[in-house]
């Protein structure tokens, strides 16, 4: 799992590390670099399935580009980026890979890359203690800029084996089931199969009104949420729909009885997601289809659905969280990311601008919470732990951590204190 994400030159970045928990929560103003960090993830995600440096960046048929396309990939007035995440295997083991990304004449080309392997001792308890050594999986060597491939060492325990391949291509996707030393096809399997399990989720509640063919997978805009459930095994699909009618009951104010999906047509290869919800005591509950719920029903269905079928140890990312939702509901939203994520081993990045939702966070979660923000003198978006925050203590004698945010008194301690540093620089 990825526990780390470093970006370097990076949109509006110059240099910044998100760390990534059971669940992470990321805040802050509109343009602070939120999003940017974001992408980062789904450049890498998309890089490890396959996808071109430019097609990754700029989109094509398959994907939409990210945002800001490929002109704004590397942070102006350079042309080189660089990405990072550490990837935990287990307790005594850590995986560091390393792209650096060329961006020129409206492409992207690998400039440099590498993947480390790093071994912990273990303390009396068990948990790790120092570093015990770390190996170098791969390697770039330096190549000329208008040369299309580029030679990655392997290692060999001596120099390493020289293997040119493509710069269009991430070095690590394309060592994918090469024959290597074990010890670079465990780096290369661990590191390749964290990043293509970021699953990025922005649901969109008028594209989940329709019916929606048969999927394995739910799509990243929840578009087939109907399919994705109507297409589990008879036993599965009704423990995860037990699961969304239970979580869903307490959002309106009415009683919802039941949330399900079924499939419809002739052929039975398309799926309408459907809840049964009751006014008062009645006979019937009257049957609602996806067409007539609410924008915040919708995502916040998509959102447990996404968390239910994920693969364990990977890593969910919702932007905007609660957008739609009430925020007499954002306790009951912070509850069942914790309780879900949780029981299946899922890790959740966050980003919210609601204070409710960081007030219901209490003090708890405060070291699981970052601040994006730009740099009073330079501009640079900045990300930094609540807790490293000189002046927490202050400000929370003055209230939650929603209300601080809200008054924006928590941007405003940042600014001060990176302000005094440049100033302390400078003498």
């Amino acid at each position: 799992m990825i526990t780390e994400l470093s970006l370097e030159n990076w949109k509006s970045y110059e240099k910044a590390t998100l760390f990534i928990d059971p669940l992470s929560v990321l805040v802050g103003t509109n343009a602070s670099g939120k999003s940017n960090a974001l992408d980062a993830l789904l450049l890498l995600n998309r890089s490890a399935h396959g996808v071109m440096l430019t097609a990754a960046l700029q989109g094509d048929g398959a994907q939409v580009a990210l945002r800001g396309g490929i002109e704004w990939a590397a942070r102006r007035p350079g042309s080189i980026f660089a990405l990072s995440v550490i990837c935990k295997a287990d307790e005594l083991t850590d995986y560091e890979y390393r792209l650096e990304g060329s961006v020129r004449e409206n492409r992207c080309e690998v400039f440099a890359e590498q993947l480390t392997r790093i071994k912990y001792r273990p303390g009396k308890d068990g948990v790790r203690k120092s570093t015990a050594g770390t190996i170098k999986l791969f390697r770039t060597d330096v190549c000329p800029e208008d040369s299309p491939t580029i030679v990655a060492r392997l290692y060999n325990e001596k120099q390493g084996s020289p293997r040119q391949l493509s710069r269009a291509s991430t070095i690590l996707f394309q060592l994918v089931g090469q024959k290597l030393r074990q010890e670079i096809n465990d780096g290369v399997t661990t590191v390749i199969s964290s990043l293509r399990e970021i699953f990025i989720l922005d649901p969109i509640p008028s594209h989940m009104r329709g019916y929606s063919p048969l999927s394995e997978r739910l799509e990243p805009d929840a578009k087939n949420i109907a399919g994705v459930l109507a297409a589990l095994p008879h036993e599965k699909q009704l423990e995860i729909e037990d699961v969304l009618t239970r979580y869903a009951r307490k959002l309106p104010e009415r009683d919802i009885r039941r949330v399900y999906a079924e499939t419809v047509g002739r052929f039975n290869s398309d799926a309408m997601l459907y809840c049964e919800e009751l006014w008062r005591e009645q006979d019937e509950a009257p049957i609602v289809d996806a067409r007539g719920m609410s924008d915040g029903t919708l995502r916040f269905l998509a959102i447990l659905t996404a968390l239910l079928t994920r693969p364990k140890s990977s890593l969910l990312v919702i932007e905007e969280v609660d957008n739609g939702l009430h925020p007499s509901r954002a306790r009951l939203l912070l509850d069942m990311l914790r309780e879900v994520g949780t029981q299946r081993s899922v890790d959740i990045l966050v980003t919210t601008h609601n204070p409710a939702l960081l007030d219901a966070m209490g003090n708890e979660m405060l070291p699981f919470i970052t601040v994006a923000n730009r740099d009073p003198n330079s501009g640079n978006s900045i990300l930094t732990l609540l807790e490293d925050i000189a002046q927490l203590p202050k400000l929370l004698a003055q209230g939650p951590i929603g209300r601080l945010s809200s008054q924006g008194l928590i941007e405003k301690s940042l600014t001060t204190e990176q302000s005094a540093q440049a100033e302390g620089s400078a003498e």
